[in-house]
C-alpha cells in the first residue's frame, strides 16, 4: 500500500495488481517485499549519466531484479533528472504501457509532448523489440510496464481474478473460511507497513 512520508504532503506509491497465467492461479501464495534499498538500479548513460532506472520487475540495460513473478511481467521506475532519450528493451509481444508521474516525455520519433497523469498504451507487435523515451522537462518519471499476454478468460469480483465464476465463488469461501492458501490473510502485515 502507498505509505505516508513525512516530508510529502499526501501519500507516495502505486499498485500494480497483475493476473496469472491460469496454472499458476491456485498455487502455493508466496510474497516477496524489497525495500528501497533493495531495488537494483540500472544506468542507461553511466553512473554520472542523468537516467536510472529502478528494476523492479525484470531487466534493464544489463541489471535484473531479485523478483521472480511467476507470470511474465517487467516494471521499472524510470527517472530522469535532465532531458535526456533512452530505449528500453522490452520482450516481443509482450503488452505495455508507461504511466508518467513527473514531467513530461515524447515516445519514439514523436514532438509531441505527454504529461503527467497520463498513461501511455503501446503498440506491440512481432518487429518491436523495446521503446524509444526522451524526457522533455528536467525530473521527469513515470513507471514502464510490460506484460506477457495471457489467452484465457478473466473473471473478476474485488481483487479476485480467475478464469470462470465458479473459479471466483470458491475463491469467495476460501478467503472467508481462510483456506487454500489464504490460513493468513486476515492477520498478515507487511514488514514495510509496519515501519
Amino acid at each position: 500500500m502507498p505509505v505516508h512520508l513525512d516530508d510529502a504532503p499526501d501519500p507516495v506509491g502505486l499498485q500494480l495488481w497483475v493476473d496469472l497465467p491460469k496454472q499458476f492461479k491456485m498455487v502455493e501464495p508466496s510474497y516477496q517485499e524489497l525495500g528501497p534499498e533493495q531495488i537494483p538500479v540500472a544506468f542507461p548513460e553511466g553512473p554520472d549519466g542523468s537516467v536510472k532506472i529502478r528494476v523492479i520487475s525484470g531487466k534493464s540495460h544489463g541489471v535484473e531484479s531479485p523478483v521472480r513473478p511467476l507470470g511474465g511481467c517487467w516494471y521499472f521506475h524510470v527517472i530522469f533528472s535532465k532531458k535526456s532519450t533512452i530505449f528500453q528493451h522490452l520482450p516481443v509481444g509482450w503488452t505495455s504501457f508507461i504511466y508518467i508521474w513527473k514531467g513530461s516525455i515524447t515516445i519514439g520519433d514523436s514532438t509531441m509532448p505527454i504529461d503527467a497523469f497520463n498513461t501511455i498504451v503501446l503498440s506491440a507487435d512481432d518487429t518491436q523489440t523495446g521503446v524509444k523515451v526522451t524526457a522533455t522537462e528536467d525530473d521527469t518519471e513515470f513507471v514502464l510496464i510490460s506484460g506477457e499476454p495471457l489467452d484465457q478468460t478473466v473473471f473478476q469480483y474485488g481483487p479476485f481474478v480467475m478464469t470462470n465464476r465458479e473459479e471466483i465463488q470458491q475463491t469467495l469461501l476460501d478467503y472467508q473460511y481462510g483456506r487454500n492458501g489464504f490460513e493468513k490473510a486476515h492477520t498478515w502485515q507487511s514488514e514495510i507497513g509496519k515501519q
